[in-house]
């Protein structure tokens, strides 16, 4: 954009429509809108304009397309994309998840700082604090709650600061001859887990602890806790965090360490995306990488009510007995239909001996054919773990594990696994987690999780995410991720349920891709409904920050338990005035639900 078409930008936006809504208590500090007299200038954001080396855009969201016209060309190529994540991504205007019935809808910043230094981000720390600004920070734009997008606001967009890069022997800065220098990899905000596996893992052989779905951002899973495949055996993406270079409220450029700024670091590791500052840069420790990465991938369908609870307690069971340890993660679903899906996978175990560990539970289903019966391909074995997230070896081998960017031009490692698909662009009718106790797999418990399961799924489906609970890993697993800001329930949970539903693509006010009201009430009723089963035999409180409920209860002690307080402490020494908010984040009970009035 030249300085013409930049100062053009800037005259038209108090005619640009306000769609916000307007939430919170009259009075008090409020934060600037365009429509309000005390919002900058033309000529103050041109000053910004310069500050960030023209990177200064103003936004729109593709979506418009379609309610101007579906038939432009515009709305085509909206529709052709919609459901892939890398054009997404590259969209400041569009986040992956496109809202939350009763909640949110994505909408777009004014302006957006397409940032590529540290520098850049602390231009925009700068200025939305001097001018009273709603701030947001986006990285990989996969917030479930909303967090990276908000209306009438100036995005700090860290799209293009995505390098990556191995470090043999790193030692975090002011650790000088205090710790040993040990392999790492440093990413910029703007990386995601594709970018860090493929230089890691692909091309390093070695193993990033980073999160399932590869277009997820680098820093923002770090920042929530973060969990991958494998974290029984290797600890969160927050354990792994060496050190951060990250903008503060005061717009200075903070190194974060054990050794420097340590409160700091402690919070960045789980505290929460985008409320104690904006990282420009992670670094992350890297660990030695197993032979093989294996899993299983089956359905069994029971034939009665009756027969499915006999399936679902021997599962319990047979879980305790041979998955309850640091080889096995990912998930189990429980459906309606009696049908109990595997989906799981395994570091360090060859093809024989993971098809020796899934025996029993197949003998269980095969010994009983008037009651059982296995459904589809079952998929059972191992390959070379340095193949995991390699494109090319996943082709040659005709493995259809992913989805791929089809855009002319795009990489070939534009890629994202197939099950993930769903959540491209989808509008959230309703999302809850909570983390099960490991006490529930004794012997005298497991009836009691048994029959648990099997009456939230006559709700609607119910999932076991076991990788997303530490109980069962290994010492490692546990020392590191016991020293961060996580709720500590996750260092005593075999797993994290997920209930949710959901439709898209859909959005609020385009004909034809309405989200279904009704529909959504209706489900997020059989969703709390099939939660409140497992609350029953898991009553205490205790939810994934990334992956719950927008309208979570108590969310304090649900995300951080007994380490709230003490990011209470942090965020108050770090931002006094609350210029980093994002809803249910750590001093947000401070602010209106939008973020702009204090209370």
């Amino acid at each position: 954009m030249n300085r013409r078409q930049f100062l053009t930008s800037t005259g038209s936006a108090a005619l640009w429509p306000v769609t916000a809504r307007r939430q919170g208590a009259s009075g008090g500090f409020r934060r600037r809108r365009p429509f309000d007299a005390d919002w900058p200038s033309p000529a103050e954001w041109k000053r910004l304009h310069d500050a960030v080396d023209g990177n200064l855009i103003p936004v729109n969201s593709p979506l418009s397309a379609f309610k101007a016209d579906p038939a432009t060309a515009a709305a085509k190529e909206l529709l052709a994309n919609i459901r892939n994540p890398y054009y997404i991504g590259d969209n400041p205007g569009l986040t992956q998840t496109l809202g939350w019935l009763d909640a949110w809808a994505s909408q777009p910043s004014v302006y957006a700082v397409a940032a590529t230094s540290a520098q850049h981000i602390a231009a925009a720390v700068n200025f939305a604090r001097e001018h009273n600004l709603r701030l947001v920070v986006k990285g990989g734009g996969h917030s479930y709650q909303g967090t990276s997008n908000a209306p009438d606001s100036l995005l700090v967009w860290t799209r293009h600061m995505h390098d990556v890069a191995l470090l043999p022997t790193f030692v975090p800065q002011g650790c000088e001859g205090k710790v040993a220098p040990q392999p790492a990899v440093t990413a910029g905000a703007g990386a995601i887990w594709m970018q860090a596996y493929e230089a890691v893992t692909t091309r390093g052989g070695r193993y990033v602890q980073g999160g399932g779905c590869t277009t997820v951002g680098v820093a923002g899973l770090v920042q929530s806790g973060g969990f991958g495949n494998f974290s029984k055996h290797y600890g969160t993406a927050a354990a792994g965090l060496l050190e951060a270079e990250v903008v503060t409220a005061d717009g200075q450029v903070r190194i974060a360490n054990a050794c420097t700024n340590p409160d700091l670091f402690w919070a960045l590791k789980g505290g929460g995306g985008g409320s104690f500052g904006v990282i420009s840069r992670v670094t992350l420790r890297t660990d030695e990488l197993p032979q093989w990465g294996g899993g299983a991938f089956f359905k069994v369908k029971a034939a009665s009510d009756g027969a499915y609870r006999e399936l679902v307690h021997a599962f319990v069971s047979f879980y305790r007995d041979q998955l309850f340890n640091d080889y096995w993660g990912e998930s189990a679903h429980f459906r309606p239909d009696n049908t109990l899906e595997i989906s799981m996978v395994c570091q360090g175990l060859d093809t024989a001996e993971t098809r020796k560990v899934w025996q029993p539970i197949l003998d269980f289903a095969e010994h009983s054919p008037q009651k059982y019966t296995l459904s589809g391909d079952q998929v059972i074995g191992s390959m070379p773990a340095r193949a995991w997230w390699d494109v090319d070896w996943r082709k040659q081998h005709h493995q259809q594990v992913f989805n791929s960017d089809s855009r002319p031009g795009a990489s070939p490692n534009n890629v994202w696994w197939t099950g993930d698909g769903g959540q491209v662009s989808w509008f959230i009718w309703a999302y809850e987690s909570q983390w099960l106790p490991a006490s529930l797999l004794v012997a005298d418990s497991q009836e009691r999780l048994a029959v648990a399961l099997f009456q939230g799924s006559r709700h609607t489906e119910v999932e076991l995410h076991f990788n997303k609970g530490l109980a069962g890993g290994s010492r490692e697993a546990l020392e590191r991720s016991r020293d961060t800001a996580t709720n500590p329930a996750v260092l005593d949970a075999f797993a994290l349920a997920i209930i949710a539903d959901g439709q898209g693509p859909a959005y609020p006010g385009i004909p034809g891709h309405e989200p279904d009201v009704a529909g959504g009430h209706r489900a997020a009723a059989r969703v709390h409904a099939a939660m409140n089963e497992l609350r029953a035999v898991a009553p205490v409180p205790a939810a994934y920050v990334s992956e719950s409920n927008y309208f979570e209860k108590g969310w304090q002690q649900a995300y951080w338990g007994t380490n709230h307080t003490r990011l209470a402490e942090i965020k108050k020494k770090y931002d006094p005035d609350g210029l980093f908010f994002v809803h249910n984040g750590v001093g947000s009970e401070d602010w209106s639900a939008d973020g702009f009035v204090k209370l």
